[in-house]
């Protein structure tokens, strides 16, 4: 099978878009020229084009739009964004979410559709779908975010399915996350901690207590906290931590994501809960402990790295000595005894 030239959709969300990262990487070992495009949101945009391998990244504003949707110029920049996906012929479109939304705009580039047969646990999926592809590819149901996307664009290049063993690599070019971050003018004091306390739901969360006891243990190591967010609420939040951490807790302005790469990437340890931020983490394959307070681990949490360290579960929100233990195993610290636990 000849292929020369691909797009893949996956709009969001910003963890969804991470994971399905490492499909780049996997077509340019089995096809090293092809033409890579990828459909996604325009807020996801500068993050995906630190992706190496994708030649073109084509934004898509449906939030925007939704909210908009009565406006005259929302409609001009739907039927522009028509004209322009329509502009290229692909040799496979491949719908890696697997919703009508994106379906119905993965039908409107001109070239062979490809997509998911069956819903995977704790994916999202609507069936109507499959009545827009040429090809459906069926994953089995237990199924990490990670891998259902390699098995799917495989299939679709009908090429065998990656194994355990197959690195997986992201592809994130760690040289221009640093220049976006050094153009944001930080001034970072090193070594320096990621907390990301934020998340879209109230149950992924971690307690604000513990928050704050692990950072006065950092600290008192002689880390500072940085504090990023994304929202009012968000920021309110890093600013009531950073005000308890004195001068060594720091709330950067609101980047854009490819600083926000390049923040991450420059951390000792990035701690956080099941949201997108520490999935970047995660694909920087830097020191990552991951908090979930769901069995969800198996389905989003990082394997690729013994950097990597998940815990907690359904009704086992993690704890403070737990965490502190993880970091002692990534090297960073030894608790000693006195610590509260």
């Amino acid at each position: 099978m000849s292929v020369q030239k691909i797009l893949l959709v996956r709009v969001s969300s910003l963890g969804d878009v991470v994971h399905n990262m490492p499909v780049i990487a996997d077509i340019r070992r089995w096809y090293p020229e092809a033409q890579i495009d990828w459909l996604v949101e325009e807020s996801f945009v500068g993050l995906v084009q630190l992706v190496d391998g994708v030649h073109r990244v084509l934004p898509v504003a449906l939030r925007r739009w939704r909210k908009r949707f009565a406006s005259r110029a929302s409609w001009r920049e739907v039927r522009a964004f028509r004209r322009a996906l329509a502009a290229e012929n692909y040799d496979l479109v491949i719908d890696c979410q697997g919703l009508v939304k994106t379906a119905w705009m993965a039908r409107m580039a001109r070239g062979q559709l490809v997509g998911l047969a069956n819903r995977t646990e704790g994916a999202g999926f609507e069936w109507p779908v499959r009545f827009f592809y040429d090809r459906r590819v069926p994953i089995a149901p237990h199924t990490h975010v990670v891998e259902r996307t390699r098995q799917l664009v495989a299939a679709a290049l009908n090429q065998p399915p990656p194994q355990p063993t197959d690195p997986i690599d992201f592809g994130l070019n760690r040289q221009r996350a640093a220049q976006a971050l050094a153009a944001e003018g930080l001034n970072l004091p090193v070594p320096y901690v990621v907390f990301v306390h934020a998340t879209s739901r109230a149950d992924k969360q971690w307690p604000e207590a513990a928050w704050l006891e692990l950072g006065s243990i950092l600290i008192r190591r002689g880390m500072s906290i940085v504090l990023p967010w994304g929202s009012a609420a968000e920021r309110l939040t890093s600013e009531r931590l950073a005000n308890a951490f004195g001068a060594a807790g720091i709330v950067p302005p609101q980047l854009p994501l490819a600083a926000v790469v390049g923040l991450i990437d420059g951390a000792a340890v990035t701690v956080g809960v099941d949201t997108g931020l520490v999935h970047i983490a995660a694909a920087l394959k830097r020191p990552t402990v991951e908090l979930y307070n769901f069995e969800t681990a198996w389905r989003t949490g990082g394997y690729w790295s013994p950097e990597i360290i998940n815990l907690g579960g359904a009704g086992r929100e993690p704890r403070l000595s737990q965490v502190l233990s993880a970091l002692a195993d990534l090297g960073l610290l030894s608790p000693p005894s006195h610590d509260p636990v």
